[in-house]
């Protein structure tokens, strides 16, 4: 389990978590949408899942999403008494689970709600699966975002049955995407298989896999980024060396969590005329879930053949 776990507190107040400074829960934000007259409150912890609640909702659920702000480290999130009001309100919560958003758990602990909540990784398996550690970030696997997509509609339907029909076709509409997605993935590892990558955090992992690329990233290296902590001098010279060695073909740099080491990895890359793939760990403005993991393929892709 990664360090970077939400620590939370218990205020007479409400609660605080904390895991720094990221988005906000303020109404209007790129990662809120809603639904006016609608019985149904969705809250995800993040906009990622908000954003796969919408695709299943449509106009019938007013969808909350947490951490939603897509310039800021994601595992610096400070959640107070509104997002804890949010939750208590919701009738639907979806949790990234593993570690990741830990104050989601916390939160509806202490308000004893009897909302349906919904947990990522507890979906994908993947926790009880692994025999090393959890990449929790699961929204990157497609086949575990398949299967939120049909719990959130067979959610959706018990809170509205009204609506249940159309729920159902829009989780239909919404898997056949990801279907074509995982097309692509296969695509790309029919051609690159084999080929070796570099990465600041684990978080695109599960794509890159996917398409059939190896992580040659120190373990050392990509573990002290993500917990936090400072990176081993001998991790960060191996992990250099990838790019002057020509041991990868693509960095995949992850955008909201920079820092001195992942500087250095990007010159590194940089200067070797390796691609660089940035990725991101919340959905960015403007984008929706599909519109986005095309993009983040068609960039690896387009990296490979450079």
């Amino acid at each position: 389990m990664r360090a970077r776990t939400v620590v939370a507190l218990i205020a007479m107040v409400g609660v605080t978590s904390g895991v720094a400074a990221c988005g906000s829960s303020d109404d209007g934000d790129a990662g809120r949408e809603s639904a006016s007259g609608s019985s149904v409150s969705v809250v995800a912890s993040t906009n990622v899942w908000g954003d796969v609640a919408r695709q299943i909702a449509g106009d019938h659920a007013k969808i909350t999403s947490i951490i939603n702000d897509p310039s800021a480290d994601p595992h610096s999130y400070e959640a107070d008494v509104r997002v804890q009001r949010e939750l208590i309100q919701a009738r639907i919560v979806i949790a990234n689970g593993g570690g990741y958003d830990d104050f989601v758990d916390t939160m509806l602990t202490a308000a004893d709600t009897k909302a349906t909540v919904l947990n990522a990784v507890d979906i994908s398996g993947k926790e009880s699966a692994a025999g090393e550690e959890l990449n929790e970030h699961v929204w990157y696997d497609f086949p575990t975002v398949a299967a939120v997509a049909a719990r959130v509609s067979d959610a959706l339907a018990s809170a509205d049955p009204a609506h249940a029909s159309e729920f159902e076709a829009n989780e239909k509409a919404f898997t056949e995407k990801l279907t074509t997605l995982e097309g692509t993935e296969a695509s790309i590892k029919e051609t690159a298989a084999g080929a070796g990558v570099a990465v600041t955090e684990p978080v695109p992992l599960y794509l890159l896999e996917a398409c059939g690329l190896t992580n040659e990233t120190p373990e050392e290296f990509s573990e002290a980024i993500e917990e936090g902590e400072g990176v081993p001098p001998a991790a960060l010279a191996d992990t250099l060396a990838l790019f002057s060695d020509g041991k990868v073909k693509l960095l995949a740099y992850n955008e909201q969590t920079t820092g001195v080491e992942t500087e250095k990895v990007l010159d590194a890359a940089k200067a070797a005329n390796v691609p660089v793939v940035p990725v991101t760990e919340t959905l960015p403005t403007g984008k929706d879930y599909v519109t986005w993991m095309t993009e983040n393929l068609n960039a690896v892709a387009g990296a490979l053949k450079a």
